[in-house]
């Protein structure tokens, strides 16, 4: 965490670039210390499989199984992984140890987001690896696609993954608001089982526990349902990264899908968290850009990634790009109880059943209930202001493109309130904020 000492420009993660914005001279800006690019990452991710945590080399466990069908999943679109040089480093040992290409399956984990498209999957992997193996989307309504692996409650997985005779599961470690980290089991669920078990995963009562919050493993409902379930599945190896604020990658674990995890875990709460000693009266911050601000669904991650920042007093300006709501179901949910989110939650909490995303606009109430919508602004060009307004948020409108009616904004509320502590998020949600007070 750092201070200005002068007026100054802050570049916050918006779309495929940055905006620019000046903030006055006394603003904290709440971000963590450069995190340390790897000079090598073919020869890391090397490294990491020849000798992983808790669990034998790659080479050592293809030689043993002798698989004829080998899995690799992937994150989908919305997260920033390094794929291509993960699936490349895992191609090099599956062929030297007499795996051909055409054996191999990608198999893009997308939980219950959609399909990739094909441009999409041109970004993620790149047109090289394209060529050389089959790339298929987990989709979680799919009966045929799936299969059980539990009666009580019922699970199903992807049936692909299941049926391999090697499953590599790959992923990026970063703080996760509802799972306290991403990555690890959350590979497996909710990213490769069926509709219903990821809505058990994301039900009220999970979402409702505090703990099932970023930067929190231990005794967090959202966390020990998904390791429960990943663990009943199962994987063979564990290849997770994280990534620095430029997406160059920064750290490899690879293994045991438990050990590996943890340990990733805790070397990036060290590179991601920064710490607040007591509430702002204006934050602004990021959706966290591409990929993740391209729907509204999605920027609610940087809106609750501000909550520590957040007083009963506080503004929250988000920052996104989103040019879309989100799922249809999600859509359905935001524009049916039409900003009246107390409703909402009375709803969800009186019926058993989980309808698809409401879990988005659970977290979403955790900031309306520290700082209501009037005082939760959002800047955004890829929504009209009727649609922005349906969304839990009060958009910030006027004259001029996203940065100018920021801009604006950031200067009306200093002029109204010149003593008035302000606070910036550059990275959004990819930073972790950890309260002091």
């Amino acid at each position: 965490m750092t201070e200005n000492n002068a007026s100054s420009t802050v570049a916050l993660r918006y779309g495929q670039g940055a905006m620019q914005l000046r903030v006055p001279a006394n603003t904290t800006i709440l971000q963590t210390p450069e995190i340390p690019a790897c000079a090598n990452p073919t020869a890391l991710l090397d490294a990491a499989l020849a000798a992983p945590i808790a669990a034998p080399a790659l080479e050592q466990i293809v030689r043993r199984k002798k698989p004829s069908r080998v899995v690799i999943t992937i994150s989908d679109i919305t997260r920033p992984v390094p794929n291509e040089p993960i699936v490349t480093a895992l191609l090099r040992v599956l062929n030297a140890n007499g795996v051909t290409d055409s054996q191999v399956t990608i198999l893009v984990a997308t939980g219950m987001h959609r399909p990739s498209t094909p441009a999409e999957k041109q970004i993620m992997l790149g047109q090289a690896l394209l060529r050389r193996v089959r790339v298929v989307d987990h989709v979680a309504d799919d009966i045929a696609g799936l299969v059980p692996v539990s009666n009580d409650p019922p699970v199903s997985v992807n049936a692909l993954f299941m049926k391999a005779d090697l499953r590599i599961v790959t992923g990026l470690i970063e703080p996760h608001f509802m799972a306290g980290y991403s990555g690890g089991r959350k590979g497996i669920c909710p990213a490769l089982v069926d509709l219903h078990t990821v809505q058990r995963f994301h039900g009220y009562r999970i979402m409702a526990d505090l703990s099932s919050t970023e930067g929190v493993l231990t005794g967090n409902p959202c966390n020990e349902e998904a390791l429960r379930i990943a663990s009943l599945v199962g994987m063979d190896f564990l290849v997770n990264v994280a990534i620095t604020h430029d997406r160059r990658v920064a750290g490899v674990w690879a293994g045991d899908m438990i050990a590996a995890h943890a340990a990733g875990c805790e070397q990036v709460g060290k590179w991601t968290s920064a710490v607040v000693g007591e509430p702002f009266d204006l934050v602004v911050t990021s959706a966290g850009g591409f990929p993740l601000d391209q729907n509204f669904y999605q920027s609610v991650k940087g809106m609750v990634a501000a909550l520590p920042a957040l007083g009963k007093r506080s503004t929250l300006l988000l920052l996104s790009a989103c040019h879309e709501i989100g799922s249809a179901e999600y859509t359905r949910i935001m524009l049916d109880y039409r900003n009246d989110w107390r409703k909402f939650l009375a709803d969800i909490a009186a019926r058993s059943q989980v309808t698809k995303d409401q879990w988005q606009l659970q977290m979403q109430a955790r900031v309306l209930e520290r700082v209501g919508i009037e005082k939760l602004r959002l800047v955004n060009a890829g929504l009209s202001l009727p649609q922005q307004a349906q969304l839990c948020v009060n958009p910030v409108g006027g004259t001029g493109n996203e940065t100018e009616r920021a801009q604006r904004f950031i200067d009306e509320y200093v002029a109204a309130q010149p003593t008035a502590r302000l606070a910036v998020i550059p990275e959004g949600p990819y930073t972790m904020l950890r309260r002091a007070y």
